[in-house]
């Protein structure tokens, strides 16, 4: 029984953080605007800094740190969306809501900004 609830309890903890940001700038553009502005959103929340960030494509592996924690994260650029995954470890679980509406607002703040030009 403890064996069998030690698995569960590791299977929750890591489950990933995911949030789909749509947008209409079309793939190129979308990683474009990310490469050059995710330092800055980074750099607007004050408990978070950005320790690697790594493109490969259309997709970026990063890790951050928040309030002393490693938080690991992969950003998949698609033609209409990103899909942002983030594995908190299990002391920043309880930010999950918070961080996911962050991430949302920033990631539509970056792909909307300027849209019609």
């Amino acid at each position: 029984m403890t064996m069998l609830m030690s698995h569960h309890w590791t299977e929750i903890m890591s489950a990933p953080l995911v949030v789909s940001i749509p947008h209409r700038l079309g793939r190129e553009e979308a990683v474009r605007r990310l490469k050059t502005g995710l330092g800055r959103a980074a750099a607007s929340i004050p408990v978070m800094q950005v320790e690697e960030e790594r493109w490969s494509g259309d997709s970026m592996n990063f890790r951050i740190r928040a309030l002393g924690q490693i938080a690991t994260g992969q950003v998949d650029v698609a033609d209409d969306h990103v899909k942002v995954e983030v594995v908190l470890p299990w002391l920043l679980q309880r930010f999950a809501e918070m961080a996911q509406a962050a991430i949302r607002k920033r990631g539509q703040l970056l792909l909307t900004k300027d849209e019609g030009k």
